[in-house]
């Protein structure tokens, strides 16, 4: 059923699973591993080009002529979506919130906004005062007047065109599940196309692995409500069973003051990382990701016997528009 879905390659599939030895050990157990999305190829990698694998067709199947998409000032799925419209050769329009409170100028200008611009994206910051979907919309109704095709994607590729990429990603690690076991896989969760699209791999393959989000947005009950809804569209698409609202799991102890927002836990998570494994995580997502799956294991919600994975979604790419915070 999923190879009936148009899908263009644009990343480096299958990514590897590497065993976190160093921090299994300083954490004192469960079997820890990684899944190195953040090895996907695209405009240095991340989660995002499993889903512009599907969306992408889906932009040209609908004649689009420019590719018009939303996100955080340092969004990792506005870099690789310029990215691909760039191999695609399509235009692209990147609009930008700003969610920080008081960003430095490095945030607002280094990192992946510059690298949006290098791709050949136009970039249009968002207004602190105006509302960004209304923003949105005018520059979209703006552009449509002029009879030229929009494709829309959503923040985060979260739909369920581009959860599909998330069900391929769970097809590769039952693929690989003989050699290894996993009990839980832990991973950031934030536009929900990441967790929806794993919940519904965990259903079309009939499995039991339990799939764990660390919040890095909004609180557990939005989170959840946005996650069920996107995986039980996903479900649905792929004519499988759908998942019951029990099965998805959020933890939202580790957002901090809010979305982008540095972290105690992140900044250790993060140079935990760096110094006993060499792999750099990002400040955004897989920083408090990886910081959830720490807490977790000191609150003892997993046992010594678990292999656990780690999806590392990408995103190093910010590290430079965060050196403030280090």
């Amino acid at each position: 059923m999923l190879e009936k879905f148009e899908r263009i390659k644009l990343g480096h599939f299958p990514t590897p699973i590497e065993p976190l030895k160093n921090i299994s050990n300083y954490l004192g157990g469960p079997n820890i591993f990684i899944k190195r999305d953040d090895c996907t190829g695209l405009a240095t990698g991340g989660n995002k080009t499993r889903k512009l694998e599907f969306l992408m067709p889906d932009a040209i199947k609908n004649k689009a002529e420019v590719v018009v998409t939303v996100g955080a000032v340092q969004s990792n799925h506005a870099r690789q979506t310029a990215a691909a419209c760039a191999l695609m050769g399509l235009k692209c329009l990147i609009i930008l919130e700003q969610r920080l409170k008081d960003p430095p100028d490095s945030y607002m200008n280094s990192g992946n906004v510059f690298l949006d611009k290098l791709f050949g994206a136009e970039v249009k910051i968002c207004p602190k005062n105006e509302n960004i979907f209304e923003y949105l919309e005018k520059i979209i109704e703006n552009i449509k007047s002029k009879g030229t095709k929009v494709y829309f994607i959503p923040g985060g590729g979260s739909n369920s065109i581009g959860a599909l990429g998330y069900v391929e990603c769970f097809n590769e690690i039952i693929k690989e599940n003989n050699k290894y076991n996993f009990s839980q896989i832990v991973h950031a969760t934030g536009s929900a196309g990441t967790q929806a699209g794993l919940l519904a791999g965990k259903k079309y393959f009939n499995s039991n692995i339990s799939i764990n989000g660390i919040c890095v947005r909004y609180d557990k009950t939005t989170q959840e409500k946005k996650v069920y809804d996107e995986a039980k569209k996903t479900c649905e698409k792929l004519q499988c069973k759908i998942l019951e609202k029990s099965e998805v799991l959020v933890y939202d102890e580790y957002i901090g003051p809010g979305y982008g927002e540095p972290t105690e836990g992140m900044i250790e998570a993060t140079k935990l990382l760096a110094k006993k494994e060499a792999i750099l995580l990002d400040p955004v997502y897989s920083g408090k990701g990886f910081a959830g799956l720490i807490g977790l294991i000191r609150n003892k919600k997993f046992t010594k016997n678990d292999n656990i994975l780690f999806i590392h979604t990408g995103g190093a790419v910010s590290l430079s528009a965060y050196e403030w915070a280090f």
